[in-house]
């Protein structure tokens, strides 16, 4: 992976494009959570391909109605860990490096409270939860199964993205890979020996989410509080686990940066419960079809795991130290440099679209369906690129309402009206038809979902205005405070 992200970069950098030595820089940043990206989707993937090819595409389904309220625990604790990296990177390019021990308490505090009580409404009705957006009593108690039991690590998975950006924002984005990617790595071997082997279904999916959560949490904290840990090397920061856990301030903080990331996550993770009921209608073999695709469409979306943190750690350094400037300059650069890769990447899926399909299924019925859904993901994943590299930047300097406005238009004024109107009679307002579509608005609206969030992303980091709303939150401000 790094020497693709380089040898990209070093293209770019003949091309007037790029700074080589930039290039290089966040590069190393970024790889590593590249690959962890790769892992974890990898393990949600296989998740996929493996109950449908042990049970078949009403369980592929039923994994795919879950997956939703799962996403919840990434949206809330994405959302409050995106503070967690504003506020560390700032401080680490300081060098407050007490500040930053107590923005990552604060920020795991916040996480715990607001993911526990999600947890054990999942936990305690999850029938009732997937009848809202499932059809068919298969693929509905399917789903059902599989969200009682991965309630259990909603907590852990939303703490875990805390550890993991308080790392990056130290400019330290191999460890985390090493322990996210080998939470991973045990994930997808337990699913094959509780789902294969056990022939616990999509009970041993859950199984395997759970546990690979709660051992990757028990890895961050002993770094955390030791320094280092066994066979992975020493932590760039520590953490003290004593008192003070939080303050009123830093809750502030944390709170004024994250939700406006923790409505971006949700308005993504709740507009796929309306787009799941839409899909529905075109019944379970379109389901399944689509949850695949978009499974596929989050492999290729792994750029973003490593270009769009590594911009919020450069360009958060950059702001620290006070140099708006260059924070700007490095701000244009990774965005040139993300969409490289992801035209790279989309163009390579798109040719074996066929082939990757039928890792997941092998109904004649199916296959064309998924192959078509694939090609279209190929497409939308691109202005990914653009979306994610303007995020960076915005997520760095605390400007982070803008990226929920995109998502929110995207979603909900484009999307789900465009695919709504493929399973009904309904005008479009924003286009101004007035037949059905039928499955094509459905490919239609995979694109517009990422298109829309691209330009307005892109149009709130061209004008600059971030570089002054970060002036509130270095930490010579905070201190003034």
């Amino acid at each position: 992976m790094r020497w693709l992200l380089l040898s990209i970069g070093r293209l770019l950098a003949r091309a007037g494009l790029i700074d080589a030595r930039r290039a290089e820089r966040t590069t190393d940043l970024a790889w590593p959570r590249i690959v962890t990206g790769i892992a974890r989707m990898s393990k949600s993937a296989a998740d996929v391909a493996m109950v449908g090819l042990a049970l078949g595409s009403g369980a592929i389904a039923g994994v795919g109605y879950a997956s939703p309220f799962w996403g919840m625990a990434f949206a809330l604790g994405g959302g409050f860990a995106g503070a967690t990296i504003s506020l560390v990177s700032q401080r680490y390019g300081a060098d407050a490096y007490d500040r930053l021990s107590l923005a990552v308490k604060t920020s795991a505090v916040v996480v715990l409270a607001v993911t526990t009580p999600v947890a054990v409404l999942f936990a305690l009705a999850p029938h009732e939860l997937i009848s809202l957006i499932g059809s068919g009593s298969t693929p509905i108690e399917y789903g059902a199964t599989y969200l009682r039991v991965v309630a259990l690590g909603v907590p852990f998975a939303g703490l875990n993205l805390v550890g993991s950006r308080t790392l990056v924002g130290a400019d330290d984005a191999w460890t985390p890979m090493v322990l996210r990617a080998g939470g991973a790595v045990i994930n997808v071997g337990l699913n094959a020996i509780l789902i294969f082997g056990a022939g616990m279904g999509v009970v041993g999916a859950a199984v395997g989410t759970v546990v690979a959560n709660v051992a990757v949490f028990g890895a961050f904290v002993w770094g955390f509080s030791a320094g280092s840990l066994p066979l992975v090397g020493a932590f760039p920061v520590t953490v003290d686990l004593s008192g003070p856990h939080a303050t009123l301030d830093e809750v502030r903080d944390v709170v004024e940066i994250g939700v406006p990331l923790v409505f971006t996550n949700s308005a993504a993770t709740m507009a796929q419960f309306p787009m799941l009921a839409i899909v529905g209608l075109f019944g379970q073999n379109v389901v399944a079809a689509f949850v695949v695709a978009r499974r596929v469409r989050a492999l290729m979306d792994t750029p973003n795991w490593g270009f769009s943190l590594a911009s919020s750690s450069l360009v958060g350094q950059e702001l620290g130290a006070g140099d708006e400037d260059d924070a700007g300059r490095l701000g244009h650069e990774i965005i040139s440099f993300s969409v490289a890769v992801y035209l790279a990447i989309a163009g390579a899926v798109l040719v074996l679209a066929d082939p990757i399909g039928s890792l997941f299924v092998s109904d004649p019925e199916v296959k064309p369906l998924t192959t078509a859904f694939i090609a279209v993901a190929c497409i939308s994943v691109v202005f990914r690129g653009v979306s994610g590299g303007a995020t960076g930047p915005l997520r760095a300097s605390g400007d982070t309402r803008w990226p929920f406005y995109a998502q929110l238009l995207g979603l909900y004024a484009f999307t789900l009206p465009i695919a709504y109107a493929g399973a009904a009679s309904v005008p479009i307002p924003v286009i101004g038809a007035v037949t059905p579509l039928g499955i094509e608005a459905l490919y239609l609206a995979l694109v517009v979902e990422t298109l829309v969030p691209a330009v307005v992303t892109y149009y709130r980091f061209a004008t600059g205005r971030w570089k002054a709303i970060s002036r509130s939150y270095r930490p010579e401000a905070s201190a003034g405070d």
